[in-house]
């Protein structure tokens, strides 16, 4: 089991403080959204986290190890990270991505590539090239290529941006259940999945994280209404509360 514990994260980019000082701990399992407006700094969270931005300071550890510290394939085994944007070197067909992904594990067989690429409905995209998918084709098969292995912890910055509503849910519903036995940590734009299928609701903003709190606890929160500077309007629903903006927030009335 890996947890993977942030200590005082500070990175800064062209006199832009993206990182402000940031903690957080995150246990061995779980299904954790990050939330926030543009600009609050969740990408870049994601990234320091998975070993592909360093700080300027501060560290990150997986489970008892220094995540500076391990190599490349060892730090690949521990975490899975779907970034948002990914765009492969080589024009590879779909059977070639997930298979790529597939090989950073060395007992991973045959019918576990099979298995994830019938999860994803990948099967009539096998001989598919990468230039030739949707953006909702490549977002199913970049989550399939990094989920063969199965890795302790996945980091997911907005898997499901580019899909259409049922496989919208369908991935979503995929990294919440792995949070039963792993950890799943995953940058959410749309508040009412993240507040519907998460456990546990990290909101940022400036870089620093603005509240940490259980799914149900934070939806009434009024920070929320304060960082995303609108109004929102909690509606009981028979699948849990819903949030509807109603108008922009006079950020003179937040307070």
């Amino acid at each position: 089991m890996t947890s993977l514990v942030a200590d005082r994260l500070v990175l800064k980019r062209g006199g832009a403080t993206l990182l402000d000082d940031l903690s957080l701990s995150l246990g061995a399992t779980g299904s954790v959204a990050i939330i926030g407006p543009n600009g609050a700094g969740k990408s870049t969270l994601l990234k320091v986290l998975a070993g592909i931005e360093r700080p300027l300071s501060g560290t990150v550890r997986v489970g008892d190890r220094d995540l500076a510290a391990l190599s490349s394939a060892s730090r690949a085994r521990a975490i899975g990270f779907l970034p948002q944007y990914f765009d492969p070197h080589w024009d590879l067909t779909v059977q070639e991505l997930v298979r790529l992904g597939a090989e950073r594990s060395d007992h991973l067989t045959v019918d576990a590539v099979d298995k994830v690429i019938d999860t994803f409905e990948l099967d009539g995209l096998g001989r598919r090239r990468w230039s030739t998918l949707s953006g909702g084709e490549r977002a199913r098969v970049l989550l399939a290529a990094v989920l063969v292995v199965d890795p302790p912890v996945l980091l997911a910055d907005e898997p499901a941006a580019s899909l259409d509503i049922r496989h919208r849910l369908d991935v979503i519903e995929t990294l919440t259940r792995r949070g039963i036995d792993r950890l799943s940590v995953v940058v959410v734009h749309d508040l009412d999945l993240a507040f519907r299928f998460f456990e546990r609701v990290i909101m940022m903003d400036q870089g620093r994280i603005v509240a940490d709190a259980p799914a149900a606890a934070l939806i009434d929160d009024p920070r929320l209404d304060a960082v995303f500077k609108v109004r929102f309007e909690r509606l009981e629903t028979s699948d849990g509360p819903v949030l509807r903006a109603v108008k922009v927030a006079d950020s003179a009335g937040l307070g």
